[in-house]
């Protein structure tokens, strides 16, 4: 089914074609039928916000297609990406079991469909859900986890150049071939608060890295043309 914004609508959590990758997705019929009971689902444009950081947690939502950039702010105006969410990603986890506000505002970065469930409900669910429940205890210790490697990464690498070489990397993962070649539909803005550069360091590190040689971009797509390269000057 199509919607006004031109997304292959998701009708059902069973037939769902993330379902054996993703948080919730992955539960036997019996508790993914009850959970889809408890959903709403709706279709998003381009730069709807599903939730803003400090807010109260009203529930989760789990995005079903489209991406979605995390984002926390500072008072004086400066942002950080912390991630780019895909689909079949549960957002708002962490704030809607502890009971917290939101710790990130999450902006849609395409036309995109999303799957809400209330605070409420959620919680109930997972009390009547072993399986779900050691599901969601899982994904907050991996987040944990990210969340340190992230700080980590971007505390000790000695360059901006390594950080975007890293994050490149990163998108490149799953690409087939000698030389992978990704589409980037970040701005270099965006990539700066990826990597918590400005933008000006972004288009430096750009030149810096096609200068080396180690990448080629024509217009949004950019070819890994050393990836070895790129892997050591990462773990340097």
């Amino acid at each position: 089914m199509r919607s006004p914004y031109g997304l292959d609508i998701i009708e059902s959590c069973i037939t769902c074609p993330f379902r054996e990758d993703r948080l919730f997705c992955n539960l036997s019929n019996a508790a993914v039928k009850e959970l889809q009971e408890i959903t709403s689902a709706a279709a998003y444009p381009k730069g709807a916000l599903l939730f803003v950081e400090g807010q109260a947690p009203r529930g989760i939502f789990i995005l079903c297609g489209g991406k979605a950039k995390l984002s926390t702010s500072a008072s004086d105006g400066k942002t950080l990406i912390l991630k780019i969410a895909e689909p079949g990603e549960v957002l708002g986890l962490s704030a809607t079991v502890s009971g917290r506000e939101y710790e990130v505002t999450v902006e849609l970065l395409e036309p995109a469909q999303a799957k809400f469930v209330p605070r409420d409900k959620f919680l109930n669910f997972l009390k009547h859900h072993a399986d779900a429940a050691f599901q969601v205890a899982n994904q907050l210790s991996n987040s944990y986890h990210t969340a340190y490697e992230e700080i980590r990464s971007l505390g000790l690498s000695r360059s901006a150049t390594a950080k975007l070489a890293k994050l490149l990397l990163e998108w490149s993962a799953g690409h087939d071939g000698k030389e992978p070649r990704i589409t980037v539909t970040l701005t270099h803005e965006e990539m700066a608060q990826l990597i918590g550069a400005s933008r000006e360091t972004v288009t430096r590190a750009f030149a810096d890295l096609k200068k080396r040689k180690l990448i080629d971009v024509k217009g949004s797509a950019v070819v890994l043309r050393d990836k070895n390269k790129l892997e050591q000057m990462v773990g340097s």
